[in-house]
């Protein structure tokens, strides 16, 4: 830190965040994580956690975002949690700070930033829903999948995610039955056939899960549909849900500061983790909108962090 203005400051936990504390910390640029008062990112909401390397008997994904937090503070990142409100765009080259305020009053001044603040999945706004994620629900058919081998299970949406999650998810389960709202299908017209000709995957139209059995259990057996057009109710039993209507970066507070696509994501440059601005970085979720895996996150993490380093190398702030 040089007269109150810090190296770095990190905004937002999980995978990305915690990887680019480690290795920011490791560099001695003495990082800060604002981590967010619900620190850990997606993981947090996810039981078993099979495949993140290094952990072949799997790993809870609370327990796997603690170990990554105490590795950062071992090497010296400072972390709060508070969630940013708002950045004030600084101008590293001509020795101008960016200005970092939190929702609990307090200011930071920093050189560089590395924006981690993932995406969050848009759910149904069921309170069963909420009570059942990591117990039946899932939002990422790919980090959950193999839990339900020879299972039925329900894939909510109709477009190219849901194609992709209900076709992937045939893989394990014994039937697929995608639930979507309107009497025909969003996704592009590969991702449809795809779907259509796969004999595992069934369709439900015109429906929308009214509510999901049973929290008092603790897991899911049942789903209770409703069809949009008659207002009936139907019972079905089913071993899990998947919700695939899509993701939101988390970058309400970036809004006019740098170049976002139209869906809020971060654009970053070609092979790097470079935003717009110079000096603002980004890693993990809030700007990949394809893979969203947690190692995919921590390797941008460790991108950005190395970017980073190498950006205030470069203008002169550090050795």
């Amino acid at each position: 830190m040089q007269d109150g203005v810090r190296n770095v400051v990190i905004i937002g936990s999980g995978p990305a965040g915690y990887t680019a504390a480690i290795y920011t910390a490791r560099a001695l640029l003495h990082p800060l994580v604002i981590a967010g008062v619900l620190p850990g990112g997606q993981l947090m909401l996810t039981t078993e956690v099979e495949n993140f390397p290094g952990f072949p008997d799997g790993v809870l994904g609370p327990e796997l975002m603690e170990l990554m937090k105490r590795q950062a503070e071992k090497f010296g990142a400072e972390i709060i949690y508070e969630n940013v409100v708002d950045i004030t765009l600084g101008n590293p080259l001509e020795r101008v700070p960016f200005k970092i305020k939190t929702d609990g009053g307090k200011e930071f001044l920093s050189w560089s930033v590395i924006i981690a603040t993932g995406a969050s999945a848009k759910t149904l706004g069921l309170e069963s829903e909420k009570k059942l994620v990591g117990r039946g629900v899932s939002t990422c058919a790919t980090c959950d999948g193999a839990f339900y081998k020879n299972k039925r299970v329900i894939v909510v949406g109709g477009g190219d995610s849901a194609m992709e999650e209900a076709t992937f998810l045939t893989r394990f389960a014994s039937e697929v039955i995608v639930v979507h709202r309107r009497d025909k299908l969003r996704a592009s017209k590969i991702m449809q056939e795809r779907a259509f000709k796969n004999p595992k995957i069934k369709f439900i139209w015109n429906s929308v899960v009214h509510d999901i059995l049973d929290p008092a259990k603790g897991k899911v057996e049942k789903v209770i549909l409703k069809n949009v057009q008659t207002g009936s109710l139907t019972e079905m039993p089913i071993d899990g849900i998947f919700v695939a209507i899509g993701h939101k970066p988390n970058t309400e507070f970036l809004v006019g500061k740098i170049e976002m696509d139209e869906q809020g994501y971060i654009k970053v440059q070609n092979g790097s983790t470079r935003t717009s601005y110079p000096g603002i970085f980004a890693a993990g979720d809030v700007h990949d909108s394809k893979y969203r895996q947690a190692i995919t996150a921590a390797g941008s993490g460790c991108m950005a962090a190395l970017d980073c380093q190498r950006f205030l190398e470069s203008i002169g702030l550090v050795d």
